[in-house]
């Protein structure tokens, strides 16, 4: 079977995905940019279940929104020794910016330091 004779999950006129090129190009992103990338997505994300965004309530689901503030939490601080002060800097920022508006949305609000990603920030207070 060659590469342009489509499988049951490819369809007709789609090429499958050249992994050795994928690969490639990753080896040349510096770890820095993978992680503030990463870090980023968490960001955009934990934003929309929080209802931030044109859309608000549509896609706002808090319990969705815990786990990324607290995956985003956990990444900078593991990756704090990692990336220098000019990253981190604004992803703490917009981690404390999360953590605040999640705060603001909880009917039953989190005691200080139990609210998402405070294991790893400490209390968040407005």
């Amino acid at each position: 079977m060659s590469d342009a004779t489509p499988t049951p999950e490819q369809p007709a006129g789609e090429q499958a995905p050249d992994f050795a090129a994928m690969t490639r190009d990753i080896a040349e992103v510096p770890a820095v940019e993978v992680i503030v990338t990463v870090a980023v997505n968490l960001m955009s994300a934990a934003a929309v279940k929080l209802g931030l965004t044109e859309d608000g309530d549509e896609h706002k689901d808090l319990d969705e929104a815990r786990k990324l503030v607290h995956a985003l939490a956990g990444l900078l601080d593991a990756g704090a020794t990692e990336i220098n002060s000019f990253h981190a800097a604004p992803l703490r920022d917009g981690l404390k910016s999360l953590q605040l508006a999640f705060r603001e949305a909880s009917i039953v609000p989190d005691e200080p330091g139990q609210g998402p990603g405070e294991k790893y920030t400490g209390p968040v207070h407005g």
